[in-house]
């Protein structure tokens, strides 16, 4: 007979999770202290932002009731029986063009999947709105793996997971694949002796792909190193799920949602196209049957609230919105907005938008869509600073927090911004007072929130000259992005609000007023729409 290891011990004290094997008399003990320690350390590099039920996506679109049923269906119907299928694939790729509705069916699945029990770690990637890490690629995995390990059923994997961050802190700093293989893979590996329970989820989701955004990794200064593409980004995380869905002992399906962007459409077709099943979002989904109910709901609204007849608005005023619509559930909802968020005449409103100019949606899709951003911007009673503001906080984001390392990284409050922009109080609040249907404006009692865009489309409509012409005629060039950083946010502010001076800090209202974003950038016209002399 064997002697035991605790022979004339004293004191033992066994905390955490131990395991402790008679045959071999292996004893693997995890601290109760290196475990909290080890999901700290995780915590640290996740996107908490893009996970489907943060608050940072309390207002991101979902189906309305009844809607886009028959495509929510499919993909539930999949994630569940997919194994069925006469070639069983492991990964979907749900695609289709702006506006489309993807996010939104992506959100209503996940909702769905979480109301059956079968719902995994989830990622919603955004470049326009919302935290910085989540247009990166350096929170991906580390987020999935923290998903992970709240799972309840999940606890042996999440103690395998917890301990590579233990082993190897450096993880964070690794490439994708070494993330994936120490964070995942080799946990699910180490408890390949324990089959899937029923408990266990089936499904990842990830939506938004086409706006990760790429990471730099070498001093951007430089001109001799050609930098890191987002497209490159993009398929270093599509490679990590293809090995992971390749994976026997990894069981999950993962969904992916993104724009048809070459790069991503290349990829599936050519790289993964063993394993991957496209679902694209065209007619045979009916997407103008699901617009038609979208918009009698929001004319139900405007009738009760306006007193009008049930025949209201007539059948040929609608088919034309739907017509006009070409299967971007962006235009619809855009149009409900307008007219929902305006206190004017609906019928003078409806007629504004039907008469707004432009190639019909048959020759190009995006002309009504255009047209009515423009319609809108246009409406606003300063349309060129607006387009220049918009374009600052939104496309050039200079107001975005990045430091990488800050788990509040991302855009500003909006009570930052607004001090920021102003030539006087309550500027900004007159100058949008017309694009709440483009824009969610925080109250002013609101010190926390960001100004968010609705979709990310009027980003890609201010970015193209063609499409939004001489709105965009306050463009910024190279040399004027440089100035504006250096000699207005750089040396009017941030060296100012941190100095050493506390007295500074209580100047912040004054310093910020006192500077103006269009003067500093040398644009004269904009200067003069916003109502001030060269003096100013």
């Amino acid at each position: 007979m064997m002697s035991s290891h605790f022979k004339n011990a004293r004191n033992v004290n066994i905390e955490g999770i131990t395991n402790i094997s008679a045959n071999n008399y292996n004893l693997n003990h995890y601290s109760e202290r290196s475990s909290r320690t080890s999901i700290e350390k995780l915590r640290e590099h996740i996107a908490a932002g893009a996970l489907h039920n943060s608050a940072e996506r309390c207002d991101a679109p979902k189906c309305h009731p009844e809607t886009r049923v028959v495509v929510q269906d499919e993909v539930v119907s999949w994630i569940c029986d997919g194994d069925s299928d006469d070639e069983p694939k492991d990964i979907m790729w749900v695609t289709g063009p702006a506006g489309s509705g993807k996010t939104a069916i992506m959100g209503s699945v996940a909702d769905t999947c979480q109301g059956k029990g079968i719902l995994g770690p989830t990622h919603f990637f955004s470049s326009f709105s919302g935290s910085a890490n989540r247009r990166s690629k350096r929170y991906f995995v580390p987020t999935l793996a923290y998903q992970f390990i709240q799972h309840k059923a999940l606890a042996q994997v999440a103690a395998q997971i917890l301990s590579a961050v233990e082993d190897n802190p450096a993880i964070f700093e690794q490439n994708l694949e070494v993330q994936l293989d120490q964070l995942i893979l080799e946990p699910f590996r180490a408890c390949r002796d324990r089959p899937p329970l029923p408990e266990w989820p089936k499904v990842i989701l990830i939506d938004g792909l086409d706006e990760c955004e790429a990471d730099q990794y070498h001093d951007t200064t430089r001109s001799d190193i050609s930098p890191r593409s987002k497209e490159e980004d993009q398929t270093e995380i599509l490679s990590a799920l293809k090995k992971a869905a390749s994976d026997p002992d990894f069981p999950f399906r993962i969904v992916i949602a993104s724009r048809p962007e070459h790069t991503i459409h290349s990829f599936f077709t050519e790289v993964a196209h063993s394993v991957t099943r496209k679902l694209f979002l065209d007619e045979k989904y009916n997407p103008d049957a699901d617009m038609e109910l979208f918009l009698e709901s929001k004319f139900a609204i405007i009738r009760r609230r306006c007193h009008l007849p049930s025949s209201w608005p007539r059948e040929d005023v609608r088919q034309t919105l739907i017509s006009n619509a070409s299967g971007q559930f962006i235009y619809v909802a855009t149009v409900g907005r307008f007219m929902e968020g305006s206190g004017e005449d609906p019928d003078q409103l409806l007629n504004q938008v039907l008469q707004l100019p432009g190639i019909k949606a048959c020759a190009n899709p995006l002309a009504p869509l255009d047209a009515l951003y423009t319609h809108i911007l246009n409406s606003s009673p300063n349309p060129p600073l607006n387009t220049l503001w918009l374009n600052l906080i939104f496309r050039e984001q200079y107001l975005q927090r990045s430091d990488r390392h800050l788990l509040n990284s991302g855009p500003a409050p909006a009570t930052f911004v607004r001090l920021y922009l102003e030539s006087y109080p309550g500027q900004v609040s007159y100058a949008f007072r017309n694009l709440n249907s483009l824009v969610s404006t925080p109250s002013i009692k609101d010190h926390d929130s960001p100004y968010r865009l609705y979709h990310k489309s009027l980003v890609d409509f201010l970015q193209d000259r063609s499409r939004s012409g001489i709105l965009v005629g306050a463009d910024l060039s190279h040399l004027e992005r440089k100035l504006f950083y250096n000699n207005f946010f750089w040396h009017s502010i941030l060296l100012k609000v941190f100095s050493k001076s506390a007295e500074e800090l209580s100047r912040l209202d004054a310093i910020i007023l006192s500077c103006d974003v269009a003067c500093v950038i040398g644009i004269p016209d904009v200067a003069q729409f916003a109502g001030m002399s060269e003096a100013d």
